[in-house]
């Protein structure tokens, strides 16, 4: 039997979750291959464990991407949220400003702190709209991930299968009598 040395990993649910192939610890991860033929559990560790498996080259580069949009996602609500406590301090000061004086602001000063306003709400703008074009352009394919195993593990997944085929054929020919040797039929 021909067995693919390509692995996709999935996801199952909490209640599916099985002993790890390698530690028989509980896990929700899988290693299928594409046919599904054949899969086994195994801890999320494992599958960063160079001894064990290596992703795909593609695979390794779609990780890297998809890190990148992440950290590229943080940055974003980082600007976001620095934006949100400026204008939070800047209303809290005019509160304080307008409680110190009279309410006889002349039209300058507020225009000026409206401008203010309008240029930081243009700066938090174009920074975001800045950090979501390198992110579209680092969108990455969030499909399964790929591995290949290593020479030894590879070759223990094809011992497997092949000695269930070889028990199946054995008890297929233990179950048909006519596998058996007949009783003599000449009597001495």
């Amino acid at each position: 039997m021909a067995l693919q040395n390509t692995w996709h990993h999935r996801k199952v649910s909490e209640g599916s979750g099985k002993a790890c192939w390698i530690c028989y610890k509980p896990t929700t991860s899988v290693l299928i291959t594409p046919d599904s033929k054949d899969f086994f559990y195994t801890c999320v560790g494992h599958l960063s464990d160079r001894g064990f498996c290596q992703p795909d080259a593609d695979e390794a580069a779609a990780a890297a991407a998809r890190k990148k949009k992440e950290e590229l996602d943080r940055e974003i609500e980082k600007v976001k949220k620095e934006f949100e406590e400026k204008q939070r301090l800047k209303r809290e000061k005019r509160k304080a400003k307008d409680k110190e004086k009279d309410k006889a602001k002349d039209k300058g000063a507020k225009k000026t702190e409206e401008q203010d306003d309008k240029d930081d709400e243009k700066a938090k703008d174009d920074k975001i709209r800045e950090l979501s074009e390198s992110k579209d352009q680092v969108q990455a394919d969030l499909g399964p991930r790929i591995f290949t195993l290593n020479k030894n593990f590879y070759q223990q997944r094809v011992d497997r299968i092949r000695n269930a085929e070889i028990a199946k054929r054995n008890r297929e020919r233990l179950s048909n009598p006519a596998n058996f040797p007949k009783p003599p039929s000449n009597l001495p």
